[in-house]
């Protein structure tokens, strides 16, 4: 029946089951690091706690409408929202469009709205809530079982991204005597290798790393920051394994050439 209808429709379709789920994602967003549950009670404002009509609910559109204000309050909404849902009915159309209607494609979506949440919270917290890192490697892991990577590659992607970052943050702890990377990270990294499997895992802690690294010489050169100054790995790592889902392979197979 998904196959029959026009790829415009199709596309769109997907777009708004993705603002959806992206709404969905605020709230695990802003829930998730105070400890509150993600299904009760409805969505409000969370400055004069009143519960959201479902006309104020609609991905976007609700954001344009209200003007980024609270009806009631006029309280400021974080631009937050709007860019969380557009992003995720981007990946959901973009998804659509290039996977098809496949295991991989619902794979790769359950990835990136995990990557999305991950992302905001780490940047906003400096925290990697377990409650989506390790079922995540669950799920991830029983992707492999229908689909890309298959399940001897992300047992070994499970295997391998925890155990670097854990080697990594035990010399940098027993050398410098004080922590470098938490242990949210290593479980992210877990959970990338569970749905990328082993070798997309190094191309995203490369790419994450590059980029932190680059972040982080700016941010000296700027006088925004020091040696010391906490960078949310977790972050770069979302932007890192987001690339090696997409574009990785393409990577992965150029070195190899070029190596030969």
């Amino acid at each position: 029946m998904i196959d029959e209808l026009p790829p415009v429709v199709l596309l769109v379709f997907a777009a708004a089951f993705g603002g959806i789920v992206g709404s969905f994602l605020n709230v695990c967003i802003y829930r998730l690091p105070l400890g509150k549950s993600v299904v009760w009670p409805a969505s409000g404002c969370p400055r004069c706690g009143r519960a959201l009509a479902w006309y104020e609910n609609i991905p976007v559109l609700s954001y344009l409408v209200l003007r980024g204000r609270c009806r009631t309050c006029h309280v400021w909404i974080s631009l937050q929202y709007p860019i969380v849902e557009a992003l995720t009915a981007a990946m959901f159309a973009l998804g659509v469009w290039y996977y098809g209607p496949t295991p991989l494609l619902a794979s790769r979506l359950v990835f990136g709205c995990a990557l999305i949440a991950l992302f905001a919270i780490d940047l906003e917290h400096q925290l990697l809530p377990n409650a989506i890192t390790l079922p995540g490697i669950v799920v991830g892991f029983g992707f492999s079982v229908v689909t890309d990577p298959g399940w001897i590659a992300s047992l070994i992607g499970i295997v391998v991204g925890g155990g670097v970052l854990y080697g990594v943050a035990e010399v940098y702890y027993r050398v410098r005597h004080e922590e470098g990377l938490g242990m949210g990270d290593v479980k992210m990294l877990s959970m990338i290798g569970a749905f990328v499997g082993w070798k997309l895992t190094l191309v995203a802690l490369m790419m994450a790393s590059l980029s932190g690294s680059l972040i982080g010489v700016a941010m000296i050169a700027t006088r925004r920051g020091g040696m010391k100054h906490a960078l949310p790995f977790g972050t770069f790592l979302a932007l890192g394994a987001a690339a090696a889902a997409t574009v990785g392979p393409a990577v992965l197979a150029w070195y190899m050439e070029f190596l030969q």
